[in-house]
């Protein structure tokens, strides 16, 4: 998000902070999911498993359903183990005590859900996920919006960008071709001075033409910030092409990410947007809450196929030895610790919960484990605001680019398509869910000077509003107003916050220089243990869905491979590649073996 903006009038006054508060304490305090376990079907006249087809999946987020889709379709007995709920960070959830009558919760969530064009792996298993009426499954359920913006603060005017809706391929792209797209783009789309954009062009043509070492050597040990040379530019330069950029697109920051994480997306976005290589249209998001309309579905789906879900385990330790997992240790329900012993182990749990499981000994004999100790992982988490009226924001994500906390979000009703927000969900006064992100958790705000870490969740809210309020209401339109806010949701994996040791239990792997490098294979040197995640290394780099999806069909293969299976291995499509711009790329292999720089390379 994978992947993935504000507007507002400096202080609220007190007595408008406490109806804030008051209105929203019922809601925006509690923690609870409210996701109840769920019991495997009964498999009575199913035979027994043959020896060595057993797999604990170790996780049920994305690449554990993913683990677990592609084996229970290959015959191998399987188990998911989840500490939480399904879906893991991608699922959506219940909003405590906010039903009324006979509607649903209120619909929560970790963050909005983002699903582009440039995603293939992720999408076809969409469409191997039955969804009543659709004949393709959940994938149907993938809607596009048309734009999206970047909102200014500060009385300026927003930058509205269509969003390119053909998937069909162009004829024959040549690299001028695409410098004049980009060109045209930014001209007409920002305030970006001309020859700051004809350097931007060029940067991203030298990385567009750049072979695969140059990108995995050079601009992998550069930072974004410096190979843009965003020091020297403009304020619009640094926060629209420097910054926006690696926000929308990476979700991390520009001053340490990775040259070769932000480039190689940008240039996919780019053919996505010219129509090459898609699955889709540049930006999709779904047309209910994600587990309406993708994670219930696939769980019914899995457990079709014979798949047991074990909800509220909690993996405490992968035991090692004879060279092999002997068994892994979990703690049940009831805080019990229990020995899971299984034929293969599939470890798909983020990062910074797998390191906890491995001993000494597991990352001595794998030493790719160990440097996933390197792997740095941050806060980027979401917070919803219900709203009575419909806002007038952007029809399509907007970005925040002026907010102290780097917001970016999207009203969500619109986009729920055949569902009435008011008459399903809440308590009937709701009409809209504004989904925001916070990237940015240590930075002082707006409104207390106090970084989101050090707020209390109340103060969080207070915040994030002010600072929609500072980027969206500021040219005369008030966009969001305090009488429209129902009630507020922030993801409860976050907790402590205002204390002295905020926590997280869903951060996100970010990708500063050199993570490339410190990125295990699904494969391990351990014969039954395999590894499923966004930091898994896949084609696509960076910690999306999309990774997690893949990184779980490598790990099935290396198993497959593992037991000298005959059965199909998964299909794993890397990122487009654009055929025309091959030619230039074994040209600057050549130079870079000379120790020359790209062609285009100006400095």
């Amino acid at each position: 998000m994978g992947h993935a903006h504000a507007r507002g009038h400096g202080h609220t006054s007190g007595s408008t902070r406490r109806t804030f508060v008051t209105r929203t304490a019922a809601v925006g305090g509690a923690a609870a999911l409210g996701v109840g376990a769920l019991s495997a079907p009964a498999r009575a006249a199913d035979p027994a498993p043959r020896a060595g087809k057993a797999v604990a999946v170790l996780g049920g987020g994305v690449a554990g359903l993913t683990a677990a889709h592609e084996l229970a379709e290959r015959g191998f007995a399987v188990t998911v183990y989840e500490r939480r709920a399904l879906g893991g960070k991608a699922r959506s959830m219940d909003v405590p005590n906010s039903a009324k009558g006979n509607r649903r919760p209120l619909p929560g969530e970790h963050g909005f859900r983002f699903i582009p064009g440039i995603y293939h792996n992720l999408p076809d298993t969409m469409r191997r996920i039955p969804f009543p009426g659709n004949a393709n499954g959940v994938w149907d359920n993938l809607v596009s919006p048309p734009e999206m913006s970047f909102a200014r603060a500060g009385g300026r005017e927003d930058i509205r960008l269509p969003i390119p809706q053909h998937t069909g391929d162009p004829a024959r792209l040549t690299k001028d071709d695409i410098a004049r797209a980009l060109t045209a783009l930014l001209d007409t789309a920002t305030s970006i001075p001309a020859h700051e954009v004809a350097y931007f062009v060029n940067r991203a043509l030298v990385f567009l033409t750049s072979c695969d070492e140059r990108r995995d050597d050079d601009w992998e040990s550069t930072p974004w910030w410096k190979f843009v040379r965003a020091e020297q530019m403009s304020k619009d330069y640094q926060r629209i092409l420097a910054i926006g950029v690696t926000r929308n697109i990476v979700a991390t920051k520009a001053e340490v990410a990775s040259t070769r994480t932000v480039g190689s997306l940008g240039e996919a976005f780019v053919f996505n947007a010219l129509g090459r290589g898609a699955d889709g249209p540049p930006d999709r998001i779904l047309n209910a809450p994600t587990n309406e309309a993708w994670i219930d579905p696939w769980v019914t789906h899995l457990k079709s196929l014979g798949v047991t879900f074990r909800i509220g385990w909690t993996v405490r330790e992968l035991a090692y030895g004879g060279g092999r997992i002997t068994k892994t240790v979990v703690e049940n329900p009831d805080g019990k610790r229990e020995d899971v012993v299984a034929d293969h182990y599939v470890q798909a749990m983020p990062v910074e919960h797998a390191r906890k499981t491995w001993s000494r000994e597991l990352k001595a004999a794998d030493p790719q484990l160990a440097r996933c100790d390197k792997l740095e992982t941050d806060w980027m988490t979401g917070i919803q605001f219900y709203l009575t009226e419909r806002p007038g924001t952007v029809e399509g994500h907007f970005n925040c680019i002026d907010s102290p906390w780097s917001l970016t979000g999207i009203a969500q009703a619109a986009h729920w398509k055949g569902r009435d927000f008011p008459a399903e969900y809440g308590d009937g006064t709701a009409v809209d869910c504004l989904s925001v992100d916070i990237s940015e958790w240590d930075k002082p705000g707006m409104l207390y000077g106090k970084t989101a870490k050090q707020c209390t969740r109340d103060e969080v809210a207070r915040e994030v509003w002010a600072q929609l309020k500072a980027s969206l209401n500021d040219t005369g339109k008030t966009v969001l107003s305090d009488a429209k806010l129902h009630s507020w949701f922030l993801d409860p994996g976050v907790d402590g916050i205002g204390g002295p040791n905020p926590t997280n239990e869903d951060e996100l792997l970010i990708h500063p220089v050199g993570t490339l490098h410190n990125r295990p294979s699904a494969d391990t040197k351990i014969p039954n243990l395999y590894l499923a995640g966004d930091y898994v290394s896949v084609d696509i780099d960076l910690a999306t869905m999309e990774g997690a999806n893949a990184a779980a069909r490598q790990a099935v293969n290396a198993l497959l491979d593992r037991v000298g299976s005959d059965h199909k291995r998964c299909e794993v499509t890397p990122m487009y590649r654009a055929p025309e711009i091959e030619g230039l790329r074994r040209h600057d292999r050549l130079r870079y073996r000379l120790g020359l720089p790209n062609v285009l390379d100006l400095g």
